[in-house]
């Protein structure tokens, strides 16, 4: 048998797909075991430590309502809070511009930034989007709008955990 599968795929043996899976089960279990992803600055590590989450806000209501008073509102606020009350942290707010705050955000200074993004964001460059957590069909020629938030590039643990997060606990209620 083995020899008549040489001659029939052209003198090489083909993997079966059982070995496959077993090879691609032991690169998981390698990198799990690695700490991967992990973040470059260690962002998850030290809000989980230091119980305080850095977030930005730009006004982009409904998502983010910024008035100036110095406590964003809205939809994607509440989902930061409660990723943050998750990670048994503190949120501690700034409100900005998006440009400032994607600049706060590249020099470390905020772990997330909510500001109403969607996935065709022009900041794809400078942060880290999430997958999006809400999709929506707006308008008569039926719009898709993909709601993502953005993290620091680099800080992938921080990023894969407010994925899986957003996973189980957003979607509609944006």
């Amino acid at each position: 048998m083995y020899l008549q599968r040489m001659i029939t795929t052209g003198g090489r043996a083909r993997p079966r797909s059982a070995g496959l899976v077993v090879a691609l089960l032991a690169l998981l279990a390698f990198l799990a075991a690695c700490g991967l992803p992990h973040d470059t600055d260690g962002s998850l590590d030290r809000i989980r430590s230091d119980q305080l989450l850095r977030a930005g806000a730009a006004h982009h209501p409904p998502y983010v309502a910024a008035d100036g008073s110095g406590e964003p509102a809205g939809s994607e606020v509440e989902l930061v809070e409660q990723y943050a009350e998750h990670l048994g942290a503190d949120v501690e707010w700034e409100v900005d511009s998006e440009a400032a705050l994607i600049e706060e955000l590249e020099a470390g200074r905020l772990d997330i930034v909510v500001a109403g993004f969607e996935d065709t964001s022009p900041w794809a460059e400078q942060a880290a989007f999430t997958r999006p957590y809400l999709e929506q069909v707006e308008g008569p020629e039926a719009t898709k709008r993909a709601h993502v938030m953005a993290t620091r590039m680099g800080e992938n643990a921080l990023l894969v955990d407010l994925e899986r997060w957003l996973d189980e606990h957003a979607g509609d209620s944006a």
